[in-house]
C-alpha cells in the first residue's frame, strides 16, 4: 500500500530538527505538505506518494499563484521541494518529481513601509509604566532600529545587549552571529524595561523578553504586535513590516547596500532586491532632489 504523505510528515519534521532547523521552519515546511495533500484530496486523488507527481505539483503551484501572495507561493514551493529531496535521500522515492521545476513567476508586491504617524501611534499604544508596556515598547523600538527577524528578537538574552555602546549581539539564521545597533531612545526604553524586569518572577532567566511562562516566543511577539496595532488602528502589522521599513530608512539615509546586507544578516543579494523594493520610488525621488544637478549650472 502506498505511503501517505501525512504519515511521513512526522519523520520529515524529525529530520529537520536533527539538521538544526528552527521549529518555525519545520512548521512552515509541514504546512506545504499538508496543503498539497489537501489539494490532492479535493481533486479526488489519494494523498499518497504515488500521487506526488511533477504535473500535479506544477498545477497546484499555478493555482496558488492565482490566489496567493508571491511570498506564499515561494514558501509552499520550498517546503515541498525540501520534502521531495528528503524522500529521495531516504529511499522513499526513486526520482525527485520537482527536479528542474521552477517556482511560478509572480510579480512581488512591495511590502508597505510604516509611516511616522503609524509608528507614533504604535508607541502611544505601548505607553505606560507597567511591565507589559515597557516590554512592548522595547519590541517596537528594537524591530524598528535594528531590522531584526522576529526569531532573532525572541532569541535575545539580557547579556546580548550593551546599553552604553547602544548595540546587541544577534544570532541569526544558520547560527550566524552579528552585531546590530540602536539609538538613544531605544537604549532608554531598554533601560526602563530592564529595571522593571528585575521585579518579574522569571527575572533569573536569560531571555531578554519575558512572558509569564518564560521567554517570549516569536508567536508571542506577533500576537503582542497585533494587539498594539489594533489599538493604534494599523491594519496587517507583522514583524517583517518593520524589517522592510528599516531597510528603506537605511537606504534613504544613504547607507550602502553591502553594509545593509551585513547588518541584516543576508547571504543572498536576492534579499537586497526584495527588501529594497519597498518604497524604492520614494528613495529615487529623494536622491534626485538632493542631487539637483541641473540647479547647479
Amino acid at each position: 500500500m502506498p505511503e501517505r504523505i501525512d504519515d511521513l510528515a512526522a519523520s520529515f519534521r524529525r529530520h529537520l530538527r536533527a539538521e538544526g532547523r528552527s521549529e518555525r521552519t519545520a512548521t512552515i515546511y509541514g504546512q506545504a505538505l499538508r496543503f498539497h495533500a489537501a489539494w490532492l484530496v479535493s481533486h479526488g486523488r489519494p494523498a499518497t506518494l504515488d500521487e506526488l507527481s511533477r504535473a500535479g505539483i506544477r498545477t497546484w503551484l499555478a493555482e496558488l499563484a492565482d490566489t496567493r501572495e508571491p511570498s506564499t507561493v515561494r514558501t509552499r514551493y520550498k517546503g515541498l521541494r525540501r520534502f521531495c529531496r528528503w524522500l529521495v535521500a531516504e529511499g522513499e522515492l526513486a526520482v525527485d518529481p520537482m527536479t528542474n521545476l521552477e517556482v511560478p513567476m509572480v510579480q512581488d508586491k512591495p511590502v508597505p513601509v510604516l509611516t511616522d504617524t503609524e509608528l507614533a501611534g504604535l508607541l502611544r499604544a505601548c505607553a505606560g509604566k507597567g511591565f507589559n508596556q515597557r516590554r512592548d515598547e522595547v519590541i517596537v523600538r528594537l524591530l524598528l532600529d535594528c531590522g531584526l527577524r522576529v526569531s532573532e528578537l525572541s532569541g535575545l538574552n539580557v547579556g546580548d545587549v550593551d546599553l552604553d555602546r547602544e548595540m546587541a549581539i544577534v544570532t541569526g539564521k544558520g547560527h550566524k552571529v552579528r552585531p546590530v545597533y540602536f539609538g538613544a531612545r531605544t537604549a532608554r526604553a531598554l533601560d526602563r524595561y530592564l529595571r522593571e524586569r528585575r521585579k518579574h518572577r522569571r527575572a533569573h532567566e536569560d531571555a531578554l523578553l519575558l512572558s509569564q511562562r518564560g521567554r517570549l516566543s516569536p508567536d508571542g511577539i506577533r500576537d503582542t504586535l497585533k494587539v498594539r496595532a489594533a489599538v493604534a488602528g494599523i491594519a496587517d502589522l507583522h514583524p517583517h513590516r518593520f524589517r522592510h521599513t528599516w531597510a528603506h530608512d537605511y537606504l534613504l539615509a544613504g547607507g550602502q547596500e553591502r553594509d545593509l546586507k551585513r547588518l541584516a544578516g543576508w547571504s543572498s543579494d536576492t534579499m537586497l532586491e526584495r527588501y529594497g523594493s519597498s518604497a524604492a520610488d520614494v528613495r529615487a525621488r529623494e536622491s534626485t532632489k538632493r542631487m539637483r544637478r541641473g540647479d547647479r549650472v
